[in-house]
């Protein structure tokens, strides 16, 4: 099974809300603030020199280290190693509050970052990219600024002036799910904001996976049962544990599990780094949505993604690299896929992989063109997981790139706005 979407990286430092802080010694290098001027908020910002760096040719790799305590309730040691193209300068700024020696810093380009605490006893845990923490002096050296005024903002809006010394500071590793539009079902199938039972949805935040990117494979299911924790991360919706398709530090996808309850129900997401605090979603028995990806948009109208049965050929107007297309005809028969629409006959729980075919328990009704479909199967996909497909009779209607369709799920009537190329 595809994914839905590939997670887009925004790199961004902040405090997190959440609870397993844990405290940073001092580090073992300088730490170098350089002020480039105030931001429109009036707040300073700095170029950073971080830790020891060096460039090996290609990328410019910088270390800093030091104690910690605090992760799963000890101590060792962390190190925090940022990699970077080319040999310039170090592509971040800081973004400080007037009067303070703490600080956050927002990425003006896109670099790694991986944070590795190294317990005292135990196995060493990596936090990529996105990471909470906040760093401060606590004596620094100023150059180019009065002494009496020897703090980060003050040296951030005064260009050319330096901030320099050892630092400390705290990181949270604690999963940490956005407050806003951070459970959505899957966005290739309409990414609303409420879900269903047995529904395919991702959830957005920070440290939600200690592993960069996961998708999973053979080996991580058990017979034919999909695994319920994938590279170290785990997720319950209603206090039920769910089937983990992706994992990665910002982006989490998973198969909600069947006998969830409907209503307002808890997500949460576990990794090494704790639970995140429990994100409110609402459940519905059903909420059905069809595949329609933003690449089969055309001049504005969003394709439902379609295949000629037992083809590898999609029905598009438009050619598309590496894919075979053509346009759909009065009589042709098209598969089409969706996610959210119930339970079946005989009955398939969530999280395994379909071995028979199976009828949906809630009648579907699909219109081309305001026009009825004859639907010859519809149920979740054989050889997947939580996929329904429905094999389709494409009705008489007249040629059109921007034919609309239509899909009733019992009383439940679609709110994607979708469209399909019907030929001659």
């Amino acid at each position: 099974m595809t994914r839905f979407l590939i997670p887009v990286f925004l790199f961004l430092f902040s405090a997190s809300s959440a609870s397993a802080i844990v405290t940073l010694g001092t580090s073992n290098q300088n730490f170098t603030l350089t002020g480039i001027g105030a931001n429109s908020a009036g707040q300073g910002q700095s170029l950073m020199g971080w830790g020891a760096c060096s460039y090996d040719g290609a990328n410019t790799n910088c270390t800093m280290s030091g104690p910690y305590t605090g992760f799963n309730g000890g101590n060792g040691t962390y190190s925090f190693v940022v990699s970077y193209a080319g040999n310039g300068p170090f592509p971040l700024d800081a973004i400080t509050n007037p009067g303070s020696n703490l600080f956050s810093a927002l990425a003006t380009n896109n670099f790694s970052l991986v944070i590795t605490l190294t317990p005292a006893s135990g196995t060493p845990v990596s936090f990529y990219s996105f990471a909470n923490f906040y760093f401060y002096y606590s004596t620094p050296t100023c150059t180019g600024v009065p002494a009496a005024s020897c703090n980060i903002s003050q040296v951030g809006v005064t260009a050319g002036s330096t901030i320099t010394g050892p630092i400390t500071g705290t990181f949270d590793p604690t999963p940490n799910i956005r407050t806003s539009q951070g459970v959505i079902s899957a966005s290739g199938y309409g990414g609303f904001s409420s879900v269903a039972p047995a529904d395919w949805i991702e959830i957005y935040g920070l440290n939600l996976a200690t592993t960069l990117s996961r998708v999973w494979g053979t080996s991580d299911f058990t017979g034919n049962l999909a695994p319920q924790s994938l590279a170290g991360t785990s997720v319950t919706v209603g206090g039920l544990p769910a089937y983990v398709l992706y994992a990665s530090p910002g982006q989490v996808d998973v198969q909600v599990p069947s006998g969830v309850g409907t209503g307002s129900q808890p997500v949460v997401v576990t990794t090494a780094g704790g639970s995140s605090i429990a994100y409110s979603v609402n459940v519905n028995t059903i909420e059905p949505g069809l595949l329609a990806i933003p690449s089969f948009i055309v001049n504005g109208n969003q394709n439902v993604v379609a295949l000629f049965s037992n083809t590898l050929t999609y029905v598009f107007p438009t050619a598309i690299a590496g894919a075979s297309t053509a346009r759909a005809k009065p009589g042709d028969n098209i598969t089409l896929y969706g996610v959210g629409f119930g339970t079946v006959t005989p009955n398939i729980p969530a999280g395994q992989i379909v071995q028979q075919t199976n009828q949906l328990n809630t009648p579907v009704s699909i219109t081309f063109g305001g026009v009825s479909a004859v639907i010859t199967y519809q149920g979740l996909g054989p050889g997947n997981v939580g996929l329904y497909q429905f094999n389709v009779v494409v009705p008489n209607v007249s040629a059109s790139d921007t034919v609309p369709v239509a899909f009733k799920s019992g009383s439940v009537a679609s709110s994607q706005s979708l469209v399909i190329a019907i030929g001659n």
